[in-house]
């Protein structure tokens, strides 16, 4: 189809009646009038990149926050929460911000914060961001206005790719090698950004459209924000493997002349995860445990569900260290808290929050409640909800307590009935059935869209659209139930889900630019026995019954072997074996394998080149190769697809 046979987009609508009176009472029932944030936001504001603006060296945009111009406004819109109007607007402050003399924090220019402490001879980075494009433009802008000095060493406060996948824009490889800079990471780093980033790593590329909005157009009908900051920045994503791994529960390190302590705090907001307090400058650094709003306890991208008890502990535990010598607060996102009493008020009410949620959802789960009727009844004490600090701008009591169910007790809520449901598309072809068809469905789902009942309109629609996926009046009531949901949701992350699948399901699935199925540099720097799992996890096992084999590996720039083998339909790898009888041994480095598994080359031609060797049969390599599935990222998540 040519771009002159497509339709037109269907755009984004207007707010209903009922859910202007629902953001009407939003914005009766919270303390808009207190706006300390909006002078703390920008306390200690040194200077900022032209309207935020990033480019690559191409000229391609990886930032841009002209087009989240529209939040000047004071006032919002009726198609926007006005609490979550607020925090997006916060979130527009951007630039670099003195926190105190030789700590400074490069905010906005992303959707995490760089803080940058000044050594004796050069500088300390906590999380070098999302992209090397936009670390390259932060560490600029600080030197734009501070002495220039080498980087010296990199902090990973967590294993979340906003912190950690700019690297290479501040460092370089050569650098880690010869010693001259060092990089810091919590235990258990590496293998939490091989679990979360690269073996579901397309899965949750798909789903995170969904929770960033960055594919629907930011507007008062549109993507307003993140929660976290305004969205995640595009560009390239790297990974040079922590140097230091902090290991003990509280370990100090003095890093070019600056003493540092570390708080490790695993399964929190990441699997591996640590705070950092600073004892010359009494900066207290929370990573991304005590942020401005309740986080997630499962992030709508998915990720192993977090522990929100042990959360509050280490929330608690941080307090009892550090808070009496804490002057500063900084987090690495959104702004500082500056003030013992604040900073002690602040921490109090986040170790709380994430009690509060964690006790009451299992008080709950202990009476006998369900998940879908835990989100419904649970809400935040009085003393809490009106906090701003607390509000669920990112997660939510709602999918948070169906998280905790899910950590505790499964995806199952005891029914025998749900244990072994028919599937979505069945399901739906007999509801449909059941209530009478498809023209009996949308006369009832009209009225009640117009009731205000959106929730079951939605519900109703997917089950409509799952029996019957070209059916416009379906997919286009769906959508516009959906779209009133988005407007009405307090939470950035629900907000962009919804409006992103009201758009789907009106104009499909947007197709992007083919891509690498991962980016060669977070492939690159993963451990070797993840990168081979990552092939196996791709093995299309209906293709393979039957076959053995196996594979001698030496990966020669890092002097690493291992025994692949495929059995029983599955592959698996021994680390540091050889097998004498292996039907092939092969001999390459890194790039290449990453090459290989990421189709930018093939066997024939890295053997024709001289990138590898194969002694034996290299048809077998070739064949585990060809193999592999190639996963689309754009699947179909509103519509059946093709399965």
């Amino acid at each position: 189809m040519s771009p002159s046979d497509r339709p037109e987009p269907i755009m984004p609508k207007d707010a209903e009646p009922a859910t202007r009176a629902a953001n009407d009472k939003v914005a009766a029932s919270l303390p808009f009038d207190d706006v300390e944030d909006f002078t703390d936001v920008r306390r200690g504001f040194i200077g900022t990149l032209d309207g935020g603006k990033i480019t690559s060296d191409s000229g391609t945009p990886v930032w841009n926050l002209t087009l989240y111009d529209f939040l000047a406004d004071e006032e919002p819109p009726a198609t926007v929460n006005p609490s979550l109007w607020r925090i997006a607007r916060l979130n527009m402050a951007h630039g670099l911000f003195k926190v105190v003399d030789r700590v400074y924090q490069v905010r906005g220019l992303d959707i995490a914060n760089m803080t940058i402490i000044e050594g004796d001879s050069g500088l300390i980075i906590v999380d070098p961001l999302t992209a090397a494009e936009t670390a390259r433009a932060a560490l600029a802008l600080y030197h734009a206005h501070r002495p220039e000095k080498p980087v010296l060493a990199v902090i990973y406060s967590h294993s979340h790719v906003d912190h950690y996948g700019g690297v290479k824009g501040v460092l370089t490889d050569e650098a880690v090698r010869s010693g001259e800079a060092q990089v810091f990471a919590p235990d258990g780093f590496m293998e939490a950004v091989g679990g979360e980033n690269v073996l579901v790593g397309n899965a949750m590329l798909r789903r995170a459209q969904f929770q960033f909005g960055a594919l629907v157009a930011p507007g008062p009908r549109g993507q307003v924000d993140a929660g976290l900051g305004k969205g995640v920045a595009r560009g390239n994503v790297g990974l040079i493997p922590p140097t230091v791994v902090i290991e003990q529960p509280v370990e100090t390190h003095v890093i070019d002349g600056v003493e540092m302590v570390f708080h490790l705090a695993p399964e929190t907001e990441a699997p591996a995860e640590m705070h950092m307090y600073l004892p010359r400058f009494a900066v207290l650094n929370m990573a991304e445990n005590a942020t401005r709003h309740l986080h997630n306890f499962c992030p709508l991208r998915g990720s192993v569900v977090r522990d929100p008890r042990m959360w509050s502990h280490y929330l608690s535990e941080a307090s009892e260290m550090f808070g009496d010598r804490t002057e500063v607060l900084i987090g690495q996102h959104h702004w500082p808290t500056w003030g013992r009493e604040k900073i002690g008020e602040f921490l109090t009410k986040q170790r709380d929050l994430y009690k509060y949620v964690h006790d009451q959802t299992v008080r709950l789960m202990n009476l006998g409640y369900r998940p879908a009727e835990i989100a419904e009844v649970l809400d935040l004490p009085p003393e809490l909800s009106a906090e701003w600090s607390v509000r669920g701008y990112y997660g939510t009591i709602s999918h948070n307590s169906k998280a905790v169910y899910q950590r505790y007790l499964s995806w199952y809520d005891g029914n025998p009935t749900n244990l072994n449901p028919l599937p979505p598309v069945e399901t739906a072809r007999k509801t449909v059935e059941y209530m009478g068809g498809a023209e009996p469905m949308l006369t009832r789902a009209r009225t009640d869209f117009g009731n205000g009942e959106f929730r079951w309109v939605a519900q109703a629609m997917q089950h409509l659209v799952f029996a019957e996926p070209d059916n416009r009046a379906a997919r286009e009531l769906g959508a516009d139930a959906l779209e009133q949901l988005g407007y009405q949701a307090e939470s950035a992350t629900w907000r962009n889900a919804f409006l992103y699948g009201a758009q789907e399901l009106r104009n499909g699935v947007l197709q992007l630019p083919p891509r690498p199925i991962l980016p060669p540099d977070l492939l690159n720097g993963i451990d070797t026995e993840t990168l081979f799992d990552f092939i196996a996890v791709r093995l299309n096992a209906g293709e393979v019954m039957g076959r053995r084999f196996r594979i001698n590996w030496h990966i020669t720039d890092s002097d690493e072997r291992l025994l692949q083998n495929l059995e029983n339909s599955a592959l698996t790898q021994v680390m540091g074996k050889q097998a004498e009888d292996a039907d092939a041994s092969v001999a390459t480095d890194r790039a290449t394998l990453v090459a290989l598994c990421i189709r930018r080359t093939t066997v024939a031609e890295a053997i024709a080149d001289g990138r590898l060797t194969v002694t034996g049969d290299d048809g077998v390599v070739a064949t585990l190769f060809e193999l592999l599935d190639d996963f689309p990222l754009q699947f179909e998540i509103l519509t059946p697809g093709d399965r």
